[in-house]
């Protein structure tokens, strides 16, 4: 990778994947793309910025071939929840999105970076270590949206020798960017409010496993997976990767253990606790590890102590702001 392009940069992972890139790459080769979220200046002033239209051919080409563009992160998608309020938009967004990119890759010869999901597999999938092959029939737009994305990726290696390459993302937990729609947003929430020492109400119900990964750990695996050298890379595209898996009860009593006086109470949301319910408890990630190193490095008690100091830091920050 030498010039890269995120699409999607403004979003969870574009917003702290972008400073990452551009400390390694240098900020004039890394062009963050985004669309009606206006990011902060700071982010403007690092380096070069453009709105686009994921869906638009032309506004990606310009920018391609505008910064002489070697590699595209695409991550601009509609996320599980928001996907099943608006379904037609998420087909629109994730689906044409990620065809329009593809096609931009091809006709430029760009690598490409494409992130799938724990939600590309459904109720008929093993819950408990789950394998990096095997039956998914999610029962989501998303994770639809997702599936025939792994699978279009593969096309288009196989077809026109596009280098696309991507993971099946857990459930993501940042400190930086406020929760954006998806299934698992709880294990971003629930740190607001116990930093700020606010009661949570849960919409997981307990016991509910689920996949994570402390978002560091995720923005390592997109750049280390885009340099790994591509002879050792059997799948190539939708691996597993895991760090921890665990549930809101869970994660509740780890918070607890640095800041006792926190209170958790549950009001289901059906919706998500339906997606959260077809989704596995635990991937099987060996085939990550094996072919290209990956290596988490949070589990839940270091990811829970990092993000209470950092959104400590963050709060009193912003109120220094005001």
């Amino acid at each position: 990778m030498k010039r890269i392009l995120v699409t999607g940069a403004t979003g969870q992972i574009g917003s702290e994947l972008v400073p990452v890139l551009r400390d390694k790459y240098g900020s004039d080769n890394v062009v963050a793309a985004g669309h009606r979220q206006k990011p902060e200046d700071e982010f403007i002033d690092s380096g070069p910025y453009a709105t686009i239209e994921t869906t638009d051919t032309e506004s990606i080409s310009v920018l391609v071939k505008k910064y002489r563009i070697d590699t595209i992160y695409h991550l601009a998608a509609l996320l599980s929840a928001k996907a099943e309020e608006n379904p037609q938009l998420a087909w629109h967004i994730n689906m044409n999105g990620l065809q329009t990119v593809l096609e931009v890759a091809r006709h430029h010869h760009c690598a490409l970076f494409f992130p799938s999901s724990i939600g590309a597999f459904g109720p008929s999938t093993p819950p408990d270590n789950t394998p990096q092959v095997i039956v998914q029939r999610p029962n989501t737009l998303y994770g639809i949206t997702k599936v025939a994305g792994e699978l279009l990726c593969d096309y288009y290696f196989k077809k026109y020798n596009v280098d696309a390459r991507g993971v099946r993302f857990p459930g993501l937990i940042s400190y930086k960017t406020l929760p954006g729609g998806g299934t698992t947003d709880y294990a971003v929430e629930i740190f607001y409010a116990a930093v700020k020492n606010e009661p949570y109400r849960c919409f997981l119900k307990e016991g509910t496993r689920l996949d994570m990964m402390y978002m560091p750990d995720a923005i390592r695996a997109a750049i280390e997976l885009m340099e790994a050298d591509a002879r050792f890379l059997t799948h190539r595209n939708a691996y597993n990767i895991t760090a921890m898996s665990f549930t809101p009860d869970q994660l509740y009593a780890s918070i607890k253990k640095e800041l006792p006086g926190f209170s958790m109470t549950y009001e289901v949301d059906p919706l998500r606790q339906a997606i959260a319910d077809s989704w596995p408890h635990k991937m099987d990630d060996s085939a990550a590890r094996a072919e290209w190193g990956w290596q988490p490095e949070y589990d839940i008690e270091s990811m829970t102590k990092d993000m209470i100091e950092k959104l400590r830091e963050k709060i009193v920050m912003s109120m220094s702001d005001e």
